[in-house]
């Protein structure tokens, strides 16, 4: 058992153009690729990540299909040390003006990569800067979601912001490193259901061990989605209580 978030995975249109946007604005570096027959993976990192640090894994098609983004994804957010300074580097580095900090209260920025995926900027005192902090994910109870992660994957919630129309809550292993990428729920008042869509793709959790990961899951009635022997014993799949794919990996 580990838990500890992997990676986060989203569709691109154009890899290159995505490579050279990651590569370009935040110094991400290739650390793992993946080539088969009708795809590509590529693993990208922030130069100086902690061993316990998170990847952005890019998977781009290549039938030349277009992606629909959907609501029950939200974005990934990226650590700097402040959020004025980050946000107009990117600027003078020709990224588009999408929520300035000033919109935001002046705690946090977005940015979208070229496909539009959103890019949260948030200040912390820890992690290299780039590096993944958390990635959102709507949910439609948010006690069933909470409860969901921290049985099935025995996260802890370690903060919580409840404001007048919706609520965030942040959950990662209770031993995981503050470098660690969290897994953000924002669960909104108004009982709205989400669209999936297909630009997002999932979030994957490190496994000690896949085939004891798997069956502790399957004790604790996850869902059999898409078991190890069915994905070659390399890695698996479930879904949470709201269809979000979570990928076990063995590392």
């Amino acid at each position: 058992m580990s838990g500890t978030l992997d990676h986060v995975m989203m569709r691109v249109e154009d890899l290159d153009e995505s490579l050279d946007w990651y590569k370009t604005h935040f110094g991400y570096e290739e650390v793992g690729r993946w080539e088969a027959d009708t795809f590509t993976n590529v693993y990208l990192q922030a130069p100086d990540a902690h061993e316990d640090g998170a990847f952005l894994e890019l998977t781009y098609n290549h039938d030349g299909r277009t992606y629909d983004f959907g609501d029950a994804w939200g974005h990934v957010a990226v650590r700097v040390r402040d959020v004025y300074d980050a946000y107009d580097q990117l600027l003078d580095e020709g990224v588009s003006d999408y929520r300035d900090p000033d919109s935001c209260g002046g705690s946090y920025a977005f940015v979208t990569d070229p496909d539009g995926h959103e890019i949260e900027l948030v200040e912390r005192d820890h992690g290299a800067k780039w590096s993944l902090d958390h990635t959102m994910l709507r949910i439609e109870d948010a006690d069933e979601a909470i409860g969901w992660y921290t049985r099935k994957l025995d996260y802890d919630l370690f903060r919580r912001e409840e404001f007048e129309d919706f609520a965030l809550y942040f959950l990662k292993p209770g031993d995981a490193p503050d470098e660690a990428m969290s897994v953000e729920l924002t669960y909104n008042y108004d009982g709205r259901t989400y669209d999936f869509g297909d630009a997002w793709g999932h979030v994957a959790v490190r496994a000690d061990d896949l085939q004891a990961y798997w069956a502790t899951l399957m004790g604790r009635h996850a869902e059999d989605y898409r078991d190890p022997e069915s994905c070659d014993n390399k890695y698996a799949f479930t879904k949470d209580c709201d269809g979000h794919e979570i990928e076990l990996v063995e590392r």
